[in-house]
């Protein structure tokens, strides 16, 4: 890289940039008195706006495109009346440096051009100049040289760390200080980019921006699984995947007409917000808070914008209005989500995921359970045929049984000495009860059980099986 630098042409940058050169300098010294903040503008002087900058007002134009002279900004700029020059020296401000005045001089000489926002331009290529033109440029106007080039060993280290976030193998040393071909170090960024590892350094970012490494709780943290949608962003990168296409699936690949598997595992980028689970919130403002969480997600990452202020008022510096903001806002507001959210594991809905190996897994497990319901259905008429006579035998004798498969507990209840289905049963009236423990009972509502019994109800309501924590800190639940 460094000897490329060294050989390419030199294509100065002489235009002036709005973006780079001139709205830095507005905003910092111009924009909080002659702004989009309307509360605050004085003189009626809105600098941040090509129309008004440009308009005349009594008789004279802030900015006079090229004509600096007949620019009345920068004659108040440059005025050394305390009482006239912008920014005001009575409000204790400093005058603008030469370099920020040079910068507003040539800029308004060469026709005061604005631009949009750098987020709502399309990135062009300027003919001429490449990327070691413009770095080369840059060094030169810093006073600075290139690095004297690299040796082999140093090379393929950075460009191994930077392409993959991994060192080298001191094979991979080896091999490329022993290349003394043209391309060697071409093959070598080849070889890097086709690494899986190198979609993995790719995808570190997105997932940064997608709150994958957040907190889960605001106050605790549960268990929350996305690695599937991990894995589908890594797999993009690997692919290659047009950025547009990989914008409509992160958003809403579920809404995609008969969307796929991997299509509704890609719309789990706004699944990866915070969620509240402490028991005296306002469930309802924390539910909110996690539709403005995926707003202003949205905006930073795809429109490079800071939309969050445009919640409470419309943007004093983005383009955006507060209309604008609820108007996203409504779109995420159709998410079915709970604002009180209980940390264990992820939260509905649920989806799900199998990967192609337990897809092919699966598949060979139905297609035994396809076997097995064939044979079942073969049995029919025999079973038909020993359930009458199995009826027959114990029509006039009572019988006791049960599944013992897997059992946990078994409780007769036959204390209460009172008539039973099977011999004696229980009375329950509310006051009595039968506890199984609490090591038979240590499972919670995610965990699946089977309860068997004789009941025979003599109120409109009532409990059967209940289960409860005698714990403050337990995991929040009563279930009957």
């Amino acid at each position: 890289m460094t000897a490329q630098l060294a050989v390419c042409a030199l294509t100065p940058l002489t235009a002036t940039d709005f973006n780079r050169d001139v709205r830095p300098v507005l905003s910092a010294r111009c924009f909080v008195c002659h702004g989009p903040d309307a509360a605050n503008r004085k003189a009626g002087l809105r600098l941040d706006v090509e129309a008004a900058a440009k308009a005349l007002q009594s008789g004279k134009r802030a900015i006079a495109a090229g004509d600096p002279q007949a620019s009345e900004a920068l004659r108040r700029v440059l005025s050394s009346n305390p009482t006239l020059r912008m920014p005001p020296a009575y409000l204790g401000h400093d005058a603008l440096t030469a370099k920020e005045i040079d910068v507003l001089t040539q800029w308004i000489k060469e026709g005061a051009a604005y631009q949009k926002h750098w987020s709502f331009l399309s990135p062009t290529r300027k003919k001429g100049q490449s990327i070691d033109s413009i770095v080369r440029a840059r060094l030169e106007r810093e006073g600075l040289k290139p690095a004297p080039e690299a040796d082999r060993p140093t090379l393929i280290r950075r460009v191994s760390l930077d392409l993959t976030g991994l060192p080298p193998t001191p094979a991979e040393i080896d091999a490329f200080i022993t290349d003394t071909s043209p391309r060697a170090y071409e093959k070598v960024v080849d070889r890097l980019l086709a690494s899986p590892r190198y979609a993995e350094r790719m995808a570190i970012r997105w997932l940064e921006a997608a709150r994958y490494a957040d907190t889960n709780g605001y106050q605790s943290d549960g268990v929350r699984s996305m690695w599937r949608w991990r894995d589908w962003v890594i797999q993009a990168f690997d692919r290659n995947m047009p950025f547009d296409k990989f914008t409509i699936e992160q958003i809403a690949g579920d809404l995609l007409p008969n969307a796929t598997l991997d299509q509704k595992i890609a719309s789990a980028f706004h699944r990866n917000h915070r969620t509240n689970a402490e028991g005296g919130i306002v469930e309802e403002e924390f539910r909110v808070e996690y539709v403005a969480d995926r707003v202003e997600t949205t905006a930073t990452v795809w429109l490079g914008l800071t939309m969050g202020c445009a919640r409470c008022h419309d943007h004093k510096y983005d383009p955006m209005t507060q209309k604008e903001f609820y108007q996203l806002f409504a779109f995420y507001n159709n998410v079915p989500e709970r604002g009180l959210v209980y940390n264990f594991g992820n939260e509905e809905p649920f989806l799900p995921a199998p990967t192609p190996e337990h897809s092919r897994i699966l598949a060979g497990h139905d297609a035994k359970l396809s076997a097995a319901e064939a044979q079942w259905k073969g049995l029919q008429p025999r079973v038909a045929n020993d359930q009458r006579e199995w009826e027959k035998q114990i029509r006039h004798r009572p019988t006791k049984w049960s599944l013992t498969e897997g059992q946990v507990l078994h409780l007769t209840l036959d204390d209460g000495g009172e008539p039973g289905k099977a011999g004696a049963a229980a009375r329950l009236d509310g006051v009595k009860k039968i506890e199984a423990g609490t090591e038979i009972a240590k499972f919670d509502y995610m965990d699946p059980f089977t309860l068997a019994a004789w009941i025979k109800p003599e109120s409109p309501n009532g409990t059967i099986v209940s289960r409860s924590e005698d714990y403050f800190e337990g995991e929040g639940y009563q279930w009957d």
